[in-house]
């Protein structure tokens, strides 16, 4: 079905995986396609609880494809140089539309990183719920080496999830952070000794998840991300508002059954 990213799912739980191994998972524009549209499927699909997004191959993400970013240099075309400007501007938003349809998803989204997580790797990481990698894992971005400022979601969601002062220094030198510097920092939940170890603890987590209410699990994700761009007293508003909707709801009844008869609860998907 998907030309540049391999999708499975099982016991509620899809598994993506860039699968450009031999460009070292680099995303051309297919894939930024792709990855709207697969990403938007499993939040339509009822059957899909939670989503592990991993790399095939020596890296997790190697960023944009070069060739694309020298196609995206030469717009052409137009004569007229403010129409070859909003082309770029569409451009970037398309890219963006990509990144940001993790972070929509109603799904929680956990990333499994290994090896290098470079320039666009980040960020599409920095849009995920949570993340994981391994000992051996590095980060980096890019971008500034190429002379260009990351524009697809770094700067924006990086600083929200790690000291600001260390997003700058990332921002600013594109220096690699490894492993044990990302856990210390926060930018990942827990590093593995390898991918092995880490795809089994990941999809362990992804697993526990997938038990609990689906609505409950939707709406916990929904509360998180826009408490984290909102004030304490519009999210407080927004979420009593969203369980005067949610709250009496049949995942409700069954967590409390299940809580009374000491047998896991079964949701309805």
């Amino acid at each position: 079905m998907y030309q540049t990213f391999e999708v499975t799912i099982q016991n509620h739980i899809a598994h993506v995986q860039f699968n450009r191994p031999e460009k070292a998972n680099a995303l051309n524009q297919q894939a930024w396609d792709e990855m709207k549209t697969l990403f938007e499927a499993a939040d339509a699909d009822p059957e899909v609880r939670v989503i592990v997004l991993s790399g095939a191959g020596k890296h997790f993400c190697a960023g944009i494809d070069l060739a694309l970013l020298m196609d995206v240099g030469r717009i052409s075309g137009a004569n007229c140089e403010g129409r070859k400007r909003e082309k770029l501007l569409q451009i970037i938003q398309g890219l963006q539309n990509s990144v940001s349809a993790l972070e929509k998803c109603r799904k929680p989204v956990l990333a499994a990183i290994h090896n290098g997580c470079i320039g666009a790797g980040v960020d599409i990481i920095a849009a995920c719920d949570m993340r994981y990698c391994t000992e051996e894992t590095w980060f980096t971005i890019r971008e500034i080496d190429m002379g260009m400022v990351a524009d697809l979601g770094t700067l924006q969601r990086l600083p929200k999830i790690i000291p600001d002062g260390i997003a700058r220094e990332m921002a600013f030198t594109g220096r690699k952070m490894k492993g044990a510097e990302a856990l210390s920092v926060g930018l990942v939940n827990r590093a593995f000794p390898d991918s092995e170890k880490m795809i089994q603890g990941v999809m362990e987590i992804a697993a526990e998840i997938a038990a609990k209410s689906p609505l409950s699990i939707r709406g916990s994700k929904e509360m998180l991300n826009y408490t984290r761009d909102h004030s304490v007293a519009e999210s407080l508003q927004y979420m009593a508002v969203w369980n005067a909707a949610m709250l009496l709801s049949d995942d409700l009844t069954k967590a409390f059954q299940a809580s009374l008869t000491q047998k896991p609860p079964v949701f309805e998907n």
